[in-house]
């Protein structure tokens, strides 16, 4: 039962990251767009190595003991390939009115911090750059309520995607807390520029730091909650009279938390890593996340 206890604690501190992209959005004078590059590169590293090496593995191991040695690998396979489907279908799906891993510009998020700085005026931005506004910056002028659909769009989308996220870092930690503490690291790392894309929209909607901080803080908190939904309706469906999880549902369930995060890694970090980045940030991030977590992995066992 220890073991729920610290899988629950992992996943809720890597949801309430948004938390923290958010007061960085308010209280930090200057964006280091490096830092958020190889954090956000770093994220991927850990959960591509983690995936491949550690969590396919122990999925392969559950389900060969529990089908054999050909069937096994079979099954693997597939609940991988399955994760991947989950989660691109949950992509398409959702509502997503802007990408959650937007990049905001420094005086885009000025106004946040510093009641003094002005508010941009994006239709001359938009003017000066011929219709295109400039790298990082984005029309937050709040017209008949658009901007806080749009930021409240993206929190939905953020939380929905946070639901696999939350099952991914609480399963891995149920297994294994020292597995589940990396991956809530990486999952930590990869909510911050979400915290701040959810914050961003929403404070230009309607001026309230407060409202701002709450909506990106829910989105996060998505994690947690789907992962206790989650495990409580494996324990009701599959349990028993035990209440244990069956190995061979262990084995298919890593096998789709590898292919959610191989997903996500691909999909989403990746790609917000080198937007953020400069020349190979966010290779050196990625490298250091492949490289802290081999080392993690072999110094734990």
């Amino acid at each position: 039962m220890s073991n729920v206890w610290i899988a629950i604690g992992l996943t809720l501190f890597a949801g309430m990251a948004t938390g923290i992209g958010s007061v960085i959005a308010f209280f930090a004078k200057k964006s280091n767009y490096r830092f958020l590059s190889v954090a956000t590169g770093f994220s991927a590293g850990v959960m591509l190595y983690v995936s491949f090496v550690e969590i396919y593995a122990k999925g392969t191991d559950a389900l060969t003991r529990s089908f054999g040695d050909y069937w096994g690998h079979w099954a693997n396979a597939a609940s991988f390939f399955g994760g991947i489907l989950l989660i691109g279908l949950v992509d398409n799906l959702i509502p997503s009115a802007e990408n959650p891993h937007e990049i905001h510009s420094e005086k885009e998020i000025a106004p946040l911090h510093n009641p003094e700085a002005p508010f941009p005026n994006f239709e001359t931005l938009s003017r000066e750059s011929a219709g295109e506004l400039p790298w990082g910056s984005h029309d937050h002028s709040p017209r008949d309520g658009k901007l806080l659909r749009m930021g409240m769009f993206t929190a939905l989308a953020i939380a929905i995607h946070n639901f696999p996220e939350g099952l991914a870092t609480f399963l891995a930690a149920l297994e294994e807390p020292s597995l589940g503490l990396a991956i809530a690291i990486a999952v930590a790392l990869h909510n911050i520029p979400e915290g701040i894309s959810v914050s961003v929209p929403i404070f230009y909607a309607t001026g309230d730091h407060k409202k701002a901080f709450v909506y990106s803080l829910l989105s996060g908190l998505a994690e947690p909650v789907g992962a206790g939904i989650a495990y409580l309706a494996l324990r009701f469906f599959v349990g028993g009279t035990t209440g244990v999880i069956p190995p061979q549902v262990m084995g298919l369930l890593f096998g789709g938390v590898a292919g959610i995060m191989v997903y996500i890694s691909l999909d989403e970090l990746l790609p917000t890593s080198r937007a953020y980045g400069k020349g190979h940030d966010s290779l050196l991030g990625l490298l250091a996340g492949m490289l802290v977590m081999a080392l993690s992995l072999l110094i734990m066992k």
